[in-house]
């Protein structure tokens, strides 16, 4: 009998494997069937190892490494990470970060019973959208609102509602694309509306809309283009001299905001980026935005305007497929508080990371540097920009101090750097830019600091 065959007579089978107290252990944490697969693949590793040349493991170490199986496959395939690219409002990873009171509002009403449609006063069924919209109302100025689970959501429920069968009036330089491939020529199709093209992409007149309107003409769009800029020779029609045409002809202007800003954005050294109050006071009947990107809260597509409009939304059959959920609303009742109470920009993530001083951001990656130092790491610092992101005011950066690894100090190449970064138990992703690796404290949360640096330390090291 040859070395090989030796060795594998030693593996147990995988009764003996379960039945064992580790095994039984495995099992109770698992369950048997997690256990069973997780031993059969240990047993199969083991097997191939053992015809490579290796010594047979013994029982221990194939437990150990069928729960080292069990707890890579039990991984949580969505899962909290630090951000470090300096981008605010990042898509890719989870666009805004909610402030520690909407996550506990977000626990309150979802381990148990709410009035999520209930009125407490009436003792009666309510109306789920009557949560958040006094606040919206307070804080835009609107009549009316209501809320969808996305700003396409949004767009989509409004045209359907409002302009389905009849001709939408828009400038050919808003007809824009965001992340993900969403078109609003596409959406305004999908609505059942007829688009009309005015203008050109760089110049559209308020003549050229009133041009455009026919006995089949619902509404005028405008789309704010939250995501790109047009420079150079440009002209749009302001927002008040399309209210002017609209409700001079009997019908609704419709402006798309996107990210849907409550603050006033220039206070933060960055360019003006229009609100949904202004919208309001310059006349629109229906203005949506979003409530992940400047907002600052969660996923949803908020829309407010004159009360006619919104209750023909409410009443719309794709309303129910579109409305929003209990923990959302949760977390959009928490972070439109803290507007209410002027507490946006030191207790909504975003606002924090935005308003963060550019002192405060040296210390904190000099800090970061320090550590590594101590511990024979030559990082250093240098100076960069952060930018908003999430289509949000384009073109525009805020500065910051930056961490730098550069490649001559990591043992590894930059890129292997940052995919074992990336592939930690807590995620980090970075970016690299000139043969150095930089990570960005304005988007990392500071009690994640500790963590950053260990992680560092432990992959550098």
């Amino acid at each position: 009998m040859t070395r090989e065959q030796n060795q594998l007579r030693l593996l147990p089978s995988v009764d003996e494997a379960l039945q064992s107290a580790g095994g039984q252990r495995l099992a109770a944490r698992f369950s048997r069937a997690l256990a069973l697969r997780a031993v059969r693949a240990s047993i199969a590793q083991a097997r191939a190892a053992i015809q490579e040349g290796a010594p047979c493991p013994s029982l221990e170490e194939l437990l150990t490494a069928a729960e080292k199986l069990l707890q890579e496959e039990q991984r949580p395939y969505l899962r909290e990470l630090i951000n470090a690219t300096g981008v605010i409002i990042n898509t890719n990873l989870g666009r805004a970060p909610l402030s520690r009171e909407a996550l506990l509002a977000v626990q309150r009403v979802s381990g148990g019973y709410s009035n999520l449609e209930y009125d407490l006063d009436a003792g009666a069924r309510g109306s789920r959208h009557t949560h958040v919209a006094a606040l919206l109302r307070e804080l835009t100025g609107a009549e009316a609102a209501i809320v969808t689970n996305n700003n396409a959501a949004a767009v989509l429920l409004s045209l359907s509602a409002l302009a389905a069968g009849a001709e939408v009036i828009i400038s050919r330089g808003e007809l824009v694309e965001i992340g993900g491939g969403f078109r609003v020529p596409d959406v305004m199709r999908q609505s059942g509306c007829f688009l009309v093209e005015v203008g050109t992409t760089n110049r559209t007149r308020i003549a050229d809309y009133e041009a455009a309107l026919s006995e089949r003409t619902a509404l005028l769009l405008s789309v704010h283009p939250s995501n790109f800029l047009i420079t150079g020779f440009t002209e749009s029609t302001p927002l008040p001299a399309l209210a002017e045409l609209a409700h001079r002809n009997g019908l609704l202007l419709m402006n798309d905001l996107g990210s849907g800003c409550l603050l006033a954005s220039e206070r933060y050294g960055l360019a003006h980026e229009p609100t949904p109050a202004e919208s309001i006071a310059a006349g629109a009947d229906i203005v949506c935005f979003s409530g992940d990107k400047l907002l600052g809260g969660p996923q949803a597509g908020i829309i407010i305007g004159r009360e006619h409009a919104i209750r023909s939304l409410a009443k719309h059959p794709l309303m129910r497929a579109l409305r929003i959920d209990k923990m959302t609303l949760a977390a959009l009742e928490a972070t439109l508080r803290h507007y209410q109470r002027g507490q946006a920009e030191t207790h909504i993530p975003v606002w924090r990371m935005i308003a963060a001083r550019p002192e405060q951001l040296a210390a904190r990656a000099a800090s970061w540097a320090s550590h590594l130092q101590v511990r024979g790491i030559a990082a250093s610092t240098q100076p960069g920009m952060s930018t908003v992101g999430g289509g949000s005011l384009p073109g525009e950066t805020l500065p910051t101090t930056l961490l730098a690894l550069s490649a001559t100090v990591v043992p590894c190449s930059l890129e292997e750097l940052a995919r074992r970064l990336r592939t930690r138990r807590t995620p980090i992703v970075a970016r690299i830019l000139r043969d150095a690796l930089l990570l960005d404290p304005r988007t990392v949360l500071e009690e994640q600091d500790e963590e950053l640096v260990r992680a560092l330390v432990e992959t550098i090291k």
